[in-house]
């Protein structure tokens, strides 16, 4: 399996560091994927949201067909869904595609490839009334939602959760499992002051209960 992870200019950083952990432990453990690629645009270092810089693996130019690809979300996005590059790149690789994923508002730069519409789908909570502007979406308020082989997952940190559970369809719970004691990651149900209350706070916050949705 080759599976991708898209960056850009201006990368959320741990949208795609957080799913890379997730992704290369799952094939260090338990057999996940052979080949893991980050890939960008050009094969050249790419300086993130919060400065960190980055090597590609492989240019869209060069890139192999992708089984599984990623894309993260980060104000980079804004100019990404108009770049033709990126989303023909995205158009050209989906037909070859096992999943599509998308962490945070990386969902825009999917639909800007013409790969959502019709989807169900969650951002990151900030984005969701422009996620729902956008008109054939249909958006949901959960930490992530799988719509037929499209995964999508709400901001930041999300991505994380995706992709353990990403691994726990595709592999089983064991697998994933073990990727999740390996990582340690058993997150806190700490909800800290009044972000419930919030105006805008999504509804998997309201209703913590609330969290994943597969249609």
């Amino acid at each position: 399996m080759n599976f991708g992870i898209i960056v850009f200019p201006d990368v959320e950083e741990l949208d795609f560091v957080g799913p890379w952990e997730m992704l290369t432990m799952w094939s260090k453990l338990a057999a996940g994927p052979e080949h893991c690629l980050i890939v960008a645009e050009k094969r050249e270092p790419v300086v993130c949201a919060k400065g960190l810089s980055i090597n590609p693996h492989a240019s869209f130019a060069d890139c192999p067909p992708l089984d599984c690809l990623l894309v993260p979300g980060g104000m980079g996005t804004r100019r990404e869904v108009d770049n033709p590059a990126m989303t023909r790149f995205l158009a050209d690789q989906a037909p070859g595609c096992q999943t599509l994923m998308s962490v945070c508002t990386g969902a825009f730069v999917l639909h800007a490839a013409g790969l959502l519409s019709g989807k169900t789908a969650t951002t990151h909570w900030g984005s969701l009334d422009r996620l729902r502007a956008l008109g054939d979406v249909k958006v949901v308020e959960q930490r992530f939602v799988r719509d037929g082989n499209v995964w999508t997952s709400a901001g930041v940190s999300a991505g994380t959760d995706l992709m353990l559970a990403f691994i726990a369809h595709t592999a089983g719970e064991e697998a994933a499992a073990r990727v999740q004691l390996q990582a340690e990651y058993y997150p806190a149900d700490t909800i800290y002051g009044d972000t419930a209350s919030h105006e805008r706070a999504p509804a998997y916050v309201k209703r913590p209960g609330s969290r994943f949705q597969a249609p």
